[in-house]
């Protein structure tokens, strides 16, 4: 009879699982820190009317073609940028409920 391995059986080391609590409560923190900052710039960013050149005859600018060099490029970078990263720490922190399981 083959033996199934079962990842949620793996113990992790003792210090490792002592720390959980701690480990959740940090990114827990960021997470709430992260989100706060992601609200504050989605609200600053101007709204995009893209496509609505089309419609009023409106051609191309320099100044829409250089987009990305500008403040308005950086905050879409940056939201980016924490969305990817609050992505990653939600990820971590129920991987750590997962091994922690309550122990």
């Amino acid at each position: 009879m083959i033996n199934k391995i079962n990842l949620f059986s793996i113990d992790p080391a003792p210090w490792m699982s002592a720390s959980f609590p701690i480990i959740r409560f940090v990114i827990l923190l960021l997470l709430v820190v992260l989100s706060i900052a992601l609200t504050i710039i989605v609200l600053i960013q101007p709204s995009n009317s893209q496509g609505m050149g089309a419609l009023s005859g409106q051609s191309d600018t320099f100044y829409s073609k250089n987009k990305g060099r500008t403040l308005e490029g950086t905050f879409k970078r940056l939201t980016v940028i924490i969305g990817i990263v609050m992505f990653v720490l939600a990820v971590l922190f129920f991987v750590t409920l997962i091994f922690y399981a309550g122990n």
